[in-house]
């Protein structure tokens, strides 16, 4: 399957189980690989036949912005929910991490992977 690829999409959300962590927004980066066959936007260079990166990504950031869980497990289903249902997409790979939180390592975050229909 082909594979649309975004890669450290900084969001800025509240997340985290305790205080100080949710008393303001953090910045997150987000990691997505979209799974779409896409030899007709190949044969076509045509934009419409294709997923538009940077809607996407406005898209991706908003809905974090919006949102306020405890944990990156979450965030992370709930953007593979959003992805799957709104864009034509048949699978979906969702890192979430935040940086710098935990002593001694650049990030901490999930990985998952969810297709569609089984959201």
């Amino acid at each position: 399957m082909d594979k649309i690829i975004i890669t450290d999409l900084q969001a800025t959300g509240i997340i985290g189980v305790k205080h100080p962590e949710r008393d303001k927004p953090q910045i997150l980066l987000i990691n997505l690989t979209l799974y779409r066959d896409l030899r007709t936007a190949g044969e076509s260079d045509n934009i419409l036949d294709t997923i538009n990166y940077s809607t996407i990504s406005k898209a991706v950031a908003a809905e974090v912005s919006q949102t306020q869980f405890h944990t990156v497990e979450a965030l992370a289903s709930h953007l593979s929910r959003f992805l799957l249902q709104n864009y034509p997409l048949e699978a979906v790979r969702i890192r979430v991490e935040k940086p710098k939180k935990v002593s001694n390592t650049a990030r901490v975050g999930v990985e998952i992977f969810r297709r569609k229909g089984s959201v």
